[in-house]
């Protein structure tokens, strides 16, 4: 009980020192903001002048945590971590995206000790709060690209009857960012900003590739920067790929509803041991927890964990087919 008070102390004796530290350093920033601010704010905001403190005092929180998160600024991880997020489509930086981590480990660690009253749980909540947010953003990016192969086969066509009615190529993807649905509205969007400040078609086609990681887009924009070079009928390879696409979506579709069962065997293999040691904690306490404090315990759950890994990986080769 001691150790969990002391660590709760530290914890918010740190944070504090930090934070002091943060307001020390940049007191004068901030004043010269506001003075900026105020010789610099049209005639209406004038009048406002005590909301805007007020809106100002409310967003000192945001600041102070944009401010602490540029110490990961700059850094190769952070920028890998800042390509996923973008991939993802989710409004961070990388250096944000790591501090957010950093306090939900800090926070579940630390609420996990005072709710057990044992700091191996506060290292299972560090790495729980390690794990969730990563498996978030990539469940992100994967269900937005799989929302933009639904989408491609649809904007082939767009674009192969706008090239057949005159329009160029840049025209019709024009026409597709306008009347498409996000998220695919949204890259060509981008890849036709992009060309309007200067950079070559084909290198803007290729960073849309690496914004969205899809086997379909990557054919497409290998036929399209083909027929660049080489020549001929646009239209009719933009039509023969959405045929292909569209043969493959269905071919999925009917793979995941024949390995439909094999993929909850494999979740209930996942889940169910977890969930009936989490059950068992709060039952019988005593019962289980002869596996954290036994040697022969540790032994049991590591070949436990080292079996549960092998089945699952077992039930997802079985299942995963490539088309």
């Amino acid at each position: 009980m001691y150790l969990s008070i002391i660590l709760v102390l530290t914890f918010f004796f740190v944070s504090t020192l930090i934070y002091g530290t943060y307001l020390t350093a940049t007191a004068g920033k901030r004043e010269l903001s506001q003075r900026m601010h105020t010789f610099t704010a049209k005639a209406g905001e004038l009048e406002g002048n005590s909301g805007l403190k007020g809106k100002m005092r409310n967003l000192d929180w945001k600041t102070s945590f944009q401010e602490a998160s540029k110490i990961f600024a700059a850094k190769e991880f952070t920028k890998k971590v800042e390509k996923e997020l973008m991939k993802a489509d989710l409004p961070l930086r990388g250096e944000e995206f790591v501090m957010m981590i950093i306090l939900l480990m800090l926070g579940l660690g630390i609420l996990l000790i005072l709710v057990t009253q044992n700091i191996l749980f506060g290292w299972f909540g560090a790495v729980i709060g390690f794990i969730i947010p990563r498996v978030m953003v990539k469940r992100a990016k994967t269900k937005r690209v799989q929302k933009f192969n639904l989408q491609i086969g649809d904007s082939l066509i767009v674009m192969a009857n706008s090239m057949r009615a005159g329009f160029s190529f840049l025209q019709a993807m024009e026409m597709v960012s306008k009347e498409m649905p996000s998220p695919i509205s949204d890259e060509y969007t981008r890849a036709l900003r992009e060309m309007n400040l200067g950079t070559p078609t084909e290198e803007a086609l290729m960073n849309m590739t690496e914004r969205i990681e899809s086997d379909d887009l990557d054919l497409v924009i290998t036929a399209v920067l083909i027929q660049r070079q080489v020549g001929g009928n646009l239209s009719e390879v933009l039509d023969g790929i959405s045929h292909t696409i569209r043969e493959r979506i269905r071919i999925k579709g009917e793979i995941k509803t024949l390995t439909a069962q094999g993929r909850i065997s494999g979740m209930i293999v996942g889940i169910l041991p977890i969930a009936i040691g989490v059950l068992l904690s709060f039952i019988n306490p005593e019962y289980i927890g002869a596996l954290f404090t036994n040697p022969l315990g540790w032994a049991l759950l590591a070949a436990g964990a080292i079996s549960q890994t092998i089945g699952i990986a077992l039930i997802k080769k079985t299942v995963d087919i490539k088309v």
